[in-house]
């Protein structure tokens, strides 16, 4: 079994109380470890404002996994998006090198931009 790292960010439905997503957090943290998966970051980005209303909503709690699991893996997850109400989107994306080199850095707050400060004539 080979293990690649994923990202993963799905968005809940604002209509939801805290504890409610919190419970569909734990529901899909619980799927990933069921299936294998390794978690190593989880991140609640809150309420955002959505770029375009998804099934009437203009708004949605943000969460994020990155984590290492067997490709098969995917395929269940995303079942598991698709039959839950409470998910208006997902996306999963697999990390090479660089992608979990510059999500460790943007935990550990070392993004430095390198770009001078831009001085107006």
């Amino acid at each position: 079994m080979s293990m690649k790292h994923y990202e993963t960010v799905f968005i809940v439905t604002p209509v939801l109380n805290d504890s409610e997503i919190q419970e569909t957090v734990k529901k899909f943290e619980d799927v990933l470890k069921e299936l294998g998966a390794d978690i190593y970051h989880s991140e609640n980005w809150g309420l955002k404002k959505l770029a375009y209303p998804i099934n009437k909503k203009t708004s949605g709690f943000y969460q994020l996994f990155e984590y290492k699991a067997d490709p098969a893996t995917l395929q269940r997850l995303e079942v598991e998006f698709k039959r839950d109400e409470k998910i208006l989107r997902f996306l999963t994306v697999a990390l090479d090198k660089h992608g979990i080199e510059f999500n460790d850095r943007r935990r550990n707050g070392k993004l430095i931009k390198d770009q001078a400060p831009k001085t107006e004539a």
